[in-house]
């Protein structure tokens, strides 16, 4: 699989922060009342994320291993700062909506564990790419929390009523229990989903090491042995 793909495809689906890693578990259960906060939770998160990785990639070899997370957390800080001004720019209710979490962006340890974990070792494409994947999967598992706790709570979704006139929402789920039924909810799916694929791949050969009583034609082991007599 391409760099790329596979760094967008780990970041959506095999470890996704949200419902995998369990990462971002504050602004997760704070902003998600509604489709279009953790929408826009999620890309203002995916902003910083993908421009904090490039750069922290881009400088690995001249910051000093002594101050290195002081200096992700002014390059992360700094794009949060741009982030910040641009929302209040363009999109102020939005941003009122989000208020305080948008400046913690800076503490998320979703971007400071990319930074550590592979941005500082990475070259830049792949940690720009692993920022993307990994900011799109908090951005999917963000819009779908609440697009589930608004249409079951107002039942409307991006502020579209859905559900019939004789609907009755349950108040509950834009309360903070509710951020944990939702959460709840998505992460045990993903998990049944998770544990049905595996069921059906099939399982891994394993060599026990005998290789004259083996059947396996395929083996490479056992071709390099029969070469060797």
């Amino acid at each position: 699989m391409l760099k790329p793909v596979e760094r967008l495809y780990n970041g959506i689906i095999k470890e996704n922060p949200t419902f995998v890693l369990m990462l971002g578990m504050c602004p997760t259960l704070a902003v998600t009342t509604s489709a279009i906060n953790g929408l826009g939770m999620g890309l203002s998160t995916c902003a910083v994320l993908m421009m904090s990785n490039l750069i922290i990639s881009l400088l690995r070899k001249f910051i000093p291993d002594r101050v290195r997370m002081p200096a992700y957390i002014v390059i992360v800080a700094s794009f949060v700062t741009i982030v910040d001004l641009l929302m209040q720019a363009y999109v102020r209710p939005l941003y009122h909506s989000l208020g305080l979490f948008i400046p913690l962006i800076v503490v998320n340890c979703i971007i400071l564990g990319r930074a550590e974990a592979y941005a500082s070792k990475n070259p830049p494409v792949a940690s720009f790419f692993d920022g993307l994947g990994m900011g799109l999967g908090f951005t999917v598992a963000l819009t779908l929390i609440g697009s589930f706790r608004e249409l079951l709570g107002k039942g409307s979704v991006f502020g579209f009523d859905i559900m019939p006139e004789g609907f009755v929402p349950a108040t509950i789920m834009i309360m903070a229990p509710g951020a944990f039924f939702v959460l709840a909810g998505l992460t045990a799916l993903q998990n049944k989903l998770k544990i049905g694929k595996s069921k059906t791949e099939p399982p891994e050969k394993f060599c026990s090491g005998n290789c004259a009583s083996c059947m396996d034609s395929s083996c490479s082991i056992g071709k390099k042995e029969d070469e060797e007599k």
